[in-house]
């Protein structure tokens, strides 16, 4: 079985077998003996909700200030890469992409029936009466700052080491300044497994809630007679196909379109109701809701109800399962969030995941949330805050009070079928990438098809004995050990940005003999003439090169070490190196690449730089195995080479035997697509 395995996939068979056998045990058991299940499984929430809700409240409260204080301090700086990499996609790209896949279908499903549920509820009472405020505030507390903490901390830590440090973009890597060469034993294999055992889970839920809701939607529409079983299962196969589409396209392309798509989609749904409904009322209740978040977020945010023993039933039902929810969620949109921020910094990373995502929350309560609450009291008479029992319902029962309900309802159902295509098709991709021992190689299109079967397996066998609530009781279970295994990754993520900071904060010494007495005519007919790529092959085949041989040369054979040349001089991707081996850690090398850089519009217009005439230069620049930022060589003779190489080799031993030795006592790895 574990030969078969490795010979026609990438799974690795330990994680693999491991988590397909649980997954496989529940999904039997669920359909054999469906009631004695699900009664077990409501036992085992209760238990969990009870006595660990304390549990999650302090994990997320942790992961919070621990993340601004990254983003705060000179930690920030550091990149989610080498130092001169940029990144993959734009920045609206990337927001979509993270919008997409990371609350997309629950702000649909909850954006007007979690404030009308929480508004009935003694937890919003002030004064004896119930607060529309304190309901908005209760959904965007649920949803905005916290939530995105939690898939923060996660994706910044697989990013961290997956591009800086050069390990394989999984969980079991983040862990890797504390296991260091246990990784590919049976903690690392323990720790994927629990991973892919939580996301699978975590996007059952999730897929299970955009069903319910498309299916409650076309039978508002008219388009099926009854939102049954087997109009749900129906639509989970045809949106899953979709999605498996979409996955094997690549991350790159199907869901980068179908997120911007979709996006666009969701704005103006928001801009209808927001001009459709009480567009005053509205705008008033924003600035309200910004400035109640930011004063009640800290104390709420570490708020147990302790001393409030009437909302604890509350506290046990939303907020706990919340934030299993977003712990069980956090391999899923973490490393989907990792994959596609690659060359950002820690800061801007922690900007982006944290604040744009929280202010598009406020937004969204503000406008679904307060548009319903008002719609309720004055025009419904309470007949929406009548549906909160079946929330798949309820956004559709709020557009038939504003102007052209069946236009937005069918634009809300093609919001929700793209954002259950965005959900699985990065699930696909997730689950994927943690069940692969060799991230470098590519997933086979058969792979990508197995798991959405396996989603659309599982989905159908928890929607068949206790829907929703089925999915949610495995998923609060699941986050149990999985927050605990999170807090040792924010101590191991601490230590590998110790040791990033004082590894990349040692002065490189660039020696080069940019300019003397002996070479200046060199130098100087060098800026005046607009380098090409002809010019750099010529650098390269003429001067690195042999500068490569002759230090090859005297390390081989006057000092007995391995050293190994690479060159390549095709015109686009030409570079040479030099590679020095160096037993039980990353080998040293020094490379020298082709880079094309811009020229400004302005330097090509201006009569007094008659040399420069072309759009873009080429310029020769250097490359280390640390991942350090490079630098332009191309005043370098072949002896300056040579003292630049054995320098920067100096350096590297001088590190390797202090903070070098944490972060080089691995071989780097490639992300494959």
């Amino acid at each position: 079985m574990i030969k078969l395995i490795k010979q026609h996939s990438t799974f690795n068979p330990p994680v693999i077998l491991a988590s397909l056998l649980l997954v496989l045990f529940l999904s039997i058991t669920s359909l054999i003996i469906p009631s004695k299940f699900q009664e077990t499984l409501f036992a085992f929430r209760e238990f969990v909700s009870v006595n660990f809700g304390w549990f999650y409240i302090l994990t997320v409260g942790i992961f919070l200030i621990f993340i601004i204080f990254l983003a705060l301090s000179t930690l920030g700086d550091i990149k989610l890469g080498l130092d001169d990499e940029e990144p993959e996609f734009s920045f609206t790209s990337w927001l979509a992409m993270l919008f997409a896949a990371g609350t997309g279908v629950g702000l649909m499903f909850f954006g007007v029936s979690e404030p009308l549920s929480h508004l009935k509820s003694d937890v919003t009472l002030v004064d004896g009466v119930h607060s529309a405020q304190q309901a908005v505030f209760l959904a965007m507390f649920h949803w905005g700052l916290n939530a995105w903490t939690v898939y923060g901390i996660m994706a910044l830590a697989l990013a961290y080491f997956g591009f800086r440090y050069k390990l394989p973009l999984s969980l079991r890597s983040c862990f890797y300044p504390i296991l260091k060469d246990k990784l590919n034993g049976g903690f690392g294999h323990s720790i994927d497994a629990i991973a892919l055992i939580v996301t699978i889970f975590g996007i059952m839920t999730t897929l299970g809630f955009g069903a319910a809701q498309l299916g409650a939607g076309l039978e508002h529409l008219s388009v099926i007679n009854s939102n049954n079983l087997l109009v749900q299962i129906i639509l989970v196969v045809a949106l899953m196909s979709i999605a498996v589409l979409s996955a094997i396209s690549g991350v790159g392309k199907g869901v980068k379109i179908i997120s911007e798509i979709n996006v666009v989609l969701a704005l103006l749904f928001m801009l209808f109701v927001l001009f459709a409904g009480p567009t005053l009322h509205i705008l008033q209740a924003f600035v309200d809701n910004f400035g109640y978040y930011l004063a009640h977020i800290v104390t709420t945010g570490f708020d147990t109800y302790a001393y409030e023993p009437q909302n604890q039933e509350w506290f046990n039902n939303w907020t706990v399962l919340f934030w299993a929810w977003w712990l069980s969620w956090t391999p899923f949109v973490g490393l989907f969030i990792a994959r596609i921020s690659k060359g950002r910094t820690i800061r801007e990373f922690i900007f982006g995941v944290l604040v744009i995502p929280t202010i598009f929350t406020i937004v969204w309560f503000s406008i679904f949330g307060n548009t319903g609450i008002f719609i309720d009291n004055t025009v419904a008479n309470g007949a929406l805050n009548q549906l909160t029992g079946t929330p798949e319902k309820l956004l559709f029962a709020f557009l038939d009070y504003l102007p052209a309900s069946s236009i937005s309802s069918t634009l809300a159902c093609l919001i929700l079928g793209l954002f259950f295509i965005t959900s699985a098709d990065s699930g696909i991709y997730v689950l994927n990438n943690i069940a692969t021992e060799d991230k470098s190689k590519s997933i086979p299109k058969w792979q990508c098809i197995m798991w959405g079967l396996i989603m659309v397996i599982i989905t159908i066998s928890l929607l068949s004995v206790g829907g929703l609530d089925a999915l949610q009781s495995v998923t609060l279970i699941m986050a149990l050990p999985f927050g605990i295994l999170l807090l040792i990754m924010c101590y191991s993520l601490w230590r590998g940005l110790m040791h990033d900071e004082a590894y990349f904060s040692t002065d490189t010494h660039v020696t080069a003999q940019y300019w003397d007495s002996k070479n200046w005519k060199r130098g100087l007919s060098k800026i005046l003439n607009q380098t090409t790529q002809a010019d750099i092959l010529q650098f390269l085949k003429y001067t690195a090169l042999p500068a490569m041989y002759q230090l090859s040369h005297e390390l081989t054979e006057e000092y007995g070490f391995k050293t190994t040349l690479n060159r390549d001089f095709h015109e686009e991707d030409a570079f040479c190196e030099i590679c020095i081996e160096i037993e039980n850690m990353r080998n040293y090398t020094y490379g020298i690449k082709a880079v094309k850089k811009e020229i400004s519009e302005h330097m090509i217009d201006d009569s007094s730089l008659p040399h420069i005439q072309d759009s873009e230069t080429v310029i020769p620049m250097t490359y280390f195995s640390d991942g350090r930022a490079g630098y332009d060589v191309q005043y370098m003779t072949r002896d300056g080479l040579i003292m630049d190489i054995i320098k920067n080799y100096e350096r590297y031993l001088s590190l390797l035997d202090e903070v070098g030795a944490e972060m080089m006592a691995h071989d780097q790895e490639e992300l494959g697509e």
